[in-house]
């Protein structure tokens, strides 16, 4: 039978029992008594320490731990790609920015500073000269996280006016990223002490992987036959815009450290991105029809946790992710009509579009 703290009567009434038993005549039950303030003092004391017992059997597990305990548990099993261990830190955004001028040839000074949107400040890391065509400029936020990652064509302002430097234009400006998540943390401990390292097993490519700063989920097979390994990956967080599909210059960060740690008698070792397949959905007579976004993102859920390269998607699985949607009471689901099948073994689903809608026979069955 499951351990159980006991609630502060239930521990009150034990202390004042062992009172009765110790004390021979002695009753703890009385009100406003001196026995019956001690034992209930000492019973809310016990209380206290049985709580925090309970907690603490938490702490000593990682599929429970929280907080600095997770961390610790992290510490102990996980090396990161930088060599770090544990929860992987958050990093800085770098890429380039191009700097337009008068034609004056200004100097712009490594260490200049800019500021984009949100206010976060980036730094030039090399000295230019402007002239009258945009003139590129490697930066790098100085501020950590996703906050710091920019699309091509941001304008960015200089913290100090320089003389012939007219604007600032941002080039692809990425690889910030947060802070590990406790989930994410947590998940990358299991799989680390469920799947020992193995000299280069399928799992261990899969943690070489996970090891990577904004890597999320990684699937590693021997999609080209015996000898061959190949490993596909998302950055859910990062990536976020995109379904969490990878941008090329994260696959040669995953492939240059898995390259580091596999073992140099693999065959042939791939590193790429699953392949997109979207999959429609179509749900008809949807009641309440105010569920719509619950809908949508329970389907979603649903494939983050099912969806993987070459990953069947079941129409049940759709059914049962909109039935069990916030509020909804029913629908019919016209779309799909059988399973989705991969195309290959580096397809993956994703949700591609979704309509509701509603037939002339229920309008009418609707109306007084």
């Amino acid at each position: 039978m499951p351990w159980s703290t006991p609630t502060l009567k239930e521990v009150r009434g034990l202390v004042r029992d062992n009172i009765r038993a110790s004390l021979p005549g002695a009753d703890a039950s009385v009100p406003n008594s001196v026995l019956r303030v001690l034992s209930d003092a000492q019973g809310g004391l016990c209380h206290l320490t049985l709580q925090y017992i309970d907690w603490l059997s938490l702490q000593l597990l990682p599929d429970t731990a929280e907080g600095e305990w997770l961390d610790r548990h992290g510490a102990i099993w996980l090396v990161n790609s930088d060599g770090t261990i544990g929860r992987k830190q958050a990093t800085f955004a770098e890429g380039w920015a191009d700097f337009n001028g008068d034609g004056t040839n200004a100097t712009v000074p490594m260490g200049t500073q800019l500021v984009g949107v949100q206010n976060v400040s980036y730094e030039t890391t090399e000295e230019i000269v402007v002239g009258t065509l945009p003139t590129p400029a490697n930066v790098r936020a100085l501020d950590s996280g996703i906050i710091g990652n920019l699309e091509p064509g941001t304008r960015l302002g200089l913290m100090s006016d320089i003389p012939g430097v007219t604007s600032v234009v941002s080039g692809l400006i990425t690889g910030g990223v947060d802070t590990e998540s406790d989930d994410d943390l947590r998940k990358r401990i299991l799989h680390r002490i469920q799947n020992p390292p193995m000299g280069g097993a399928q799992a261990d490519y899969v943690t070489w992987a996970l090891a990577v700063p904004g890597v999320t989920r990684a699937w590693a097979a021997p999609e080209q036959g015996i000898g061959t390994i190949t490993v596909r990956f998302l950055m859910d967080v990062l990536r976020a815009a995109d379904d969490g599909w990878p941008y090329p210059t994260d696959v040669i960060a995953v492939k240059d450290y898995i390259d580091l740690m596999r073992p140099v008698t693999v065959k042939d070792s791939y590193v790429v991105a699953p392949i997109k397949q979207f999959i429609d959905v179509t749900v008809m007579n949807l009641v309440p029809d105010t569920a719509q976004g619950a809908v949508e993102e329970s389907i979603r859920d649903m494939l983050f946790e099912k969806a993987a390269p070459g990953q069947t998607i079941y129409a049940a699985w759709i059914s049962y992710a909109i039935m069990n949607a916030p509020t909804v009471q029913s629908f019919q689901m016209t779309l799909p009509t059988e399973d989705y099948v991969m195309p290959s073994l580096g397809h993956m689903a994703v949700l591609g579009t979704l309509l509701f809608e509603e037939t002339t026979a229920f309008q009418e069955a609707e109306s007084p």
